[in-house]
């Protein structure tokens, strides 16, 4: 992957931050990226004129912008270019015009760091923050003392880290997108994990991590049964030994220091809905309309979902709301033409009603009762995972260090796109 020259440019197409790179793509190209936007509006994130490749992501008011005259890799370069905004919102907190004008300094210093001849470089924002400070504007360049660790073999994490109590926190966080039909049906099921780590240990411990037996990542091909967890698009931070992880299926790393994402994947899998909505509309039309709403939660009893929010639709002329819920509370959200109920603690294997009264002053489409947007539902559900993930170990190995260190492994749902058709 090579990029000729980088580009960060405001919402009109103008110019903030320019770096060349190879010296082989003229400036001016950048013309003819916005006669792009002026011609399509959003134009298509690859695309190639006259030789020259370009490639951009659109970030709130912001375009960075990489083009190259050679095949390079555009999915690589695009992950370059999602990796360069995560760092620059680490170093400013949100990314965005103004961002960049204030830090044009640390700005430049960073695109220098991170590419070199249009080769990517040092991306780890930790290693970065060593020498690349928010005052970098001020750092003398000839005083600048490169850490070691950024020629070394993990170059992730600096050596010398010493913590007062040694821990690490491993979060198992899976998302649920789930889309059922008024009929029943679930016409679409995934699964959207990751592992996060939060690491405060001292030296240069190395950590091993065991999954349940019945999980199969992809690679391994040692594992089967009808209840394997098939994990799709798996995605290692880059300090996972993969070398080790394909000969024996073990998930090896040294941590850098702080908070990362060891692990993402996904699973697209027939999902038991974890909660079941049934919405009776009666609507009198020129007068009022009536809900009844159940929410059954059909995961164990042990399980307590937190803070569920049950979002139901209502016609945006819809007035004099009233309510009455078994459980929880209900309000009017005018702004979102929709009711939510929300339930701060909803257990497994139970069922809530909830009753609306609305007048209808005007209301004469029918149509709009037939297109009626769906029931959408937020949800965290504690110490749970849908897949069935379980961590069984997180063994700590420190050579040079003699020390106690606690691991916690915490384990949550969350709802993703979690919708139910009603129409």
């Amino acid at each position: 992957m090579t990029i000729s020259s980088l580009f960060i440019l405001d919402s009109k197409g103008k110019i903030i931050i320019s770096r060349d790179y190879r010296g082989d793509v003229r400036v001016n190209c950048v013309d003819r990226f916005v006669q792009r936007l002026l011609d399509e509006d959003e134009p298509k994130p690859i695309f190639e004129e006259e030789g020259i490749n370009y490639i951009y992501v659109k970030h709130n008011n912001l375009y960075i912008l990489a083009v190259t005259k050679r095949n390079a890799d555009a999915t690589m370069v695009l992950l370059f270019l999602y990796t360069l905004i995560k760092v620059l919102e680490e170093y400013f907190q949100s990314l965005e015009e103004e961002s960049i004008r204030d830090n044009f300094v640390i700005t430049y210093e960073l695109l220098d760091e991170m590419m070199d001849f249009g080769y990517p470089q040092s991306t780890e924002t930790q290693l970065l923050k060593q020498y690349i400070t928010q005052e970098g504007h001020k750092l003398n360049k000839a005083q600048v003392t490169v850490p070691d660790g950024l020629t070394g073999k993990v170059f992730w994490r600096p050596p010398g880290i010493r913590h007062r109590k040694n821990e690490v926190f491993l979060d198992v966080i899976e998302k649920v997108n789930l889309l059922v039909g008024s009929n029943g049906t679930v016409l679409n099921s995934e699964i959207i994990g990751q592992v996060l780590v939060k690491c405060y240990l001292s030296g240069m411990p190395e950590l091993r991590l065991g999954l349940n037996d019945r999980v199969q990542l992809s690679g391994t091909g040692n594992r089967t049964g009808n209840k394997a967890i098939e994990m799709e698009d798996v995605k290692f931070h880059q300090c996972v030994s993969l070398a080790r992880f394909e000969a024996e299926g073990i998930i090896s790393f040294v941590p850098p220091d702080g908070d990362f994402e060891l692990l993402s994947y996904r699973l697209t899998t027939n999902i038991k809905p974890l909660f079941w909505i049934e919405a009776i509309v009666d609507s009198h039309a020129h007068s009022r309309i009536e809900y009844l709403v159940k929410a059954r939660s059909q995961y164990k009893p042990r399980s307590v979902a937190n803070n569920v929010q049950i979002i139901i639709p209502v016609p945006a002329d819809a007035d004099s709301p009233k309510f009455r819920a078994s459980i929880g509370t209900v309000k009017y959200a005018p702004e979102k033409n929709a009711i939510i109920c929300t339930i701060r603690q909803f257990a497994g294997a139970k069922e809530h009603l909830m009753r609306a009264h609305f007048g209808l002053p005007s209301i004469d489409n029918e149509e709009e009762e037939a297109t009626r947007p769906p029931i959408s539902v937020e949800f965290e559900i504690p110490y749970f995972t849908v897949s069935g993930i379980q961590v069984r170990y997180l063994k700590i190995l420190e050579r040079n260090e003699r020390y106690t260190a606690l691991p916690w492994v915490r384990y949550i749902t969350q709802n993703g796109q979690y919708q139910i058709r009603t129409t």
